[in-house]
């Protein structure tokens, strides 16, 4: 399947921040339940499908990582959870049905694509790893209602360099 470019808004965004080993991941992944039930609380409508924001990326080491909620407007949070604006932009964009495992081979292919095609990631390379000006993973499918891990469906959106 060849990804699609899109033009996204700037979106804000409630989000809590983690430095982890890929080790840890399900810990950050498990915090998202608690987000939404927060947000229930407050009334804050949800103006999307709750994603995964890799910041930082160092394979061999710690990547910083955000779980988030796209929201309609900023609100009021108190730490560890913070609002924050994904950035606007070009974004490549690939859908993927199927266990969350097969994400690593997806992204690959995503990865791969761009240079291909003559363009390039919003990602600049320091010693501390990639910093990523917009890496998300989009849940689709809410895990309530679709247990079948083999049936759920994320989509991959890059931003692309300006």
């Amino acid at each position: 399947m060849e990804p699609t470019i899109v033009l996204r808004e700037p979106q804000h965004y409630l989000g809590r921040r983690e430095s982890i080993a890929m080790t840890e991941f399900a810990r950050l992944a498990d915090q998202l339940p608690g987000m939404f039930a927060g947000l229930a609380r407050q009334g804050v409508p949800i103006a999307g499908p709750p994603f995964f924001r890799y910041r930082v990326i160092d394979m061999a080491a710690e990547m910083v990582v955000e779980a988030g909620i796209p929201l309609a407007n900023a609100i009021p949070v108190e730490p560890p959870d913070f609002v924050d604006v994904l950035p606007g932009g070009r974004y490549a964009t690939i859908t993927h049905i199927g266990h969350p495992g097969e994400l690593m081979a997806v992204t690959a292919r995503l990865l791969d694509w761009a240079p291909r095609n003559g363009l390039s990631w919003d990602v600049t390379p320091t010693p501390t790893g990639e910093v990523w000006g917009g890496r998300l993973e989009m849940m689709l499918t809410n895990p309530a209602e679709q247990p079948d891990m083999h049936k759920w469906e994320t989509a991959l959106l890059f931003k692309l360099a300006d």
